[in-house]
């Protein structure tokens, strides 16, 4: 087999190779969505049943450009993992490190600085209220840190890795900062991402119009977010067409 075929091919013999491919497609596509901040900010998944062990993107690196093949391999437990040639970026490392550490139910983990997100996110009251369906899904399913304390190294990422406790708790608004999601596979917490920016921009557009805003009762609302908590296959759905738009337009990422 010739070289240049070689270097053509999927390297399916990589570890997590699937795991790999998800995530690196989701990587791509948010920066599709604008929804990237130039290197920075980052995905996480767990590959161990622990999930303290897990894929994440290369220190600053762009998420246009991420294949399979760039993933790294973090261990949370490792306290040498900064000083490797493959370190993350620190503060990714401590953001994630903790949170896989900590919250074992959170397989994968997203983290943006997204626009109507991090509009929300700078808001006195950074809750988002259900006056939509889109808002509903995130009813009594996010928290808001309200107390951010600066880039997220160690000490900030253990503190932020304890509101997400609770396995209800989906996405943490992050005050002053932007957006963390949580999923159990890359297709549950893409999904959930796009959907939250898409949420935030009906409600900071919402508020652009300075009428009164039609809210739901807590009752519907709550209601509208446990049908869509068991709508079958729709994550699933979405990363698998997305994946196919890329397999047509720019296969690399499977590399």
């Amino acid at each position: 087999m010739s070289v240049a075929r070689l270097q053509k091919e999927p390297l399916t013999n990589l570890p997590y190779y699937e795991e790999r491919v998800d995530l690196a497609a989701a990587f791509r596509w948010t920066a599709r969505l604008n929804m990237h901040e130039a290197v920075a900010n980052h995905f996480s998944l767990a590959i161990n049943d622990e999930g303290t062990r897990f894929l994440m993107n290369p220190n600053q690196m762009h998420f246009s450009r991420i294949k399979a093949s760039d993933l790294l391999v973090i261990d949370a437990n490792d306290p040498a993992t900064l000083s490797g040639p493959d370190a993350p970026d620190p503060t990714a490392w401590g953001l994630h490190g903790a949170i896989h550490r900590n919250v074992p139910h959170a397989r994968c983990v997203m983290h943006v600085h997204s626009i109507h997100a991090t509009v929300l996110a700078s808001l006195a009251d950074s809750t988002l209220p259900p006056i939509d369906q889109n808002c509903a899904t995130f009813f009594n399913r996010h928290v808001v840190d309200a107390h951010y304390g600066g880039l997220a190294f160690e000490e900030e990422g253990e503190r932020c890795s304890q509101l997400l406790s609770d396995p209800k708790i989906k996405v943490m608004i992050m005050g002053n900062h932007g957006v963390l999601v949580i999923g159990d596979t890359v297709a549950d917490a893409f999904n959930r991402m796009f959907y939250f920016e898409r949420a935030a921009e009906t409600y900071i557009k919402a508020l652009w119009t300075g009428r009164p805003l039609r809210v739901l009762s807590d009752a519907i609302a709550e209601k509208t977010a446990r049908e869509l908590d068991d709508y079958p296959g729709q994550a699933d759905r979405h990363l698998s067409e997305l994946k196919a738009i890329l397999d047509e337009q720019e296969p690399v990422y499977r590399h």
